[in-house]
C-alpha cells in the first residue's frame, strides 16, 4: 500500500565535503523549524551530467568561494527522513578534500552565498566533543573516528 505521506517524490543527490583540521570538521550549521541545531558538511545537488566530484567542487565555490584539493571519495550514504512535513531521500556522496586557501583553517566562520541568494555560514566544530545538535548524516562522526 502506498505511503499517502507527502513527498519530495524524487531521489535527490548531493555532494558533500569533509573538510578536517584534527578534530575540527567544516559544517553548516542549520536551524530547524522547532528552533533545534543541526549540523552537516557543505555541498549540495549533483546536477544532471555532472559527476559527483565536480558537484562538490562547483558547490563549494559557490558557497564559500572555496576551492577544494585532494578531493576523494570517501563513502556514499542512502538517507531516507522527513523533513519540513514531508519525506526526503537522498543519495549522499561525501568527499574527503582539504583547502586550497589555508587561511580557511583559522577562520572561526566563513561566510558565503547559496545559489538562492540566501546567506550561509560554514563553521569549525569539534567532533571530538558533544554538540548542541546531531551532525548529518548521522554515520560521518563513527565513520571519521575509525578512518
Amino acid at each position: 500500500m502506498p505511503d499517502r505521506q507527502k513527498s519530495r517524490s524524487q531521489i535527490r543527490p548531493v555532494a558533500l565535503a569533509v573538510i578536517r583540521d584534527g578534530s575540527r570538521l567544516l559544517v553548516r550549521r542549520y536551524t530547524a523549524p522547532n528552533g533545534d541545531h543541526y549540523y552537516r558538511p557543505l555541498g549540495g545537488r549533483v546536477e544532471f551530467g555532472e559527476r559527483a566530484a565536480e558537484a562538490v567542487r562547483r558547490e563549494l565555490l559557490e558557497e564559500i568561494e572555496a576551492e577544494l584539493d585532494q578531493v576523494r571519495h570517501l563513502t556514499t550514504v542512502e538517507n531516507i527522513f522527513e523533513r519540513d512535513g514531508e519525506r526526503a531521500h537522498q543519495i549522499e556522496f561525501l568527499f574527503e578534500a582539504q583547502l586550497v586557501d589555508r587561511s580557511l583553517y583559522a577562520a572561526d566562520l566563513i561566510s558565503g552565498v547559496e545559489s538562492s541568494g540566501n546567506p550561509i555560514e560554514a563553521v569549525w566544530i569539534d567532533i571530538s566533543r558533544p554538540l548542541d545538535g546531531p551532525l548529518y548524516p548521522a554515520c560521518l562522526r563513527d565513520l571519521l573516528s575509525t578512518g
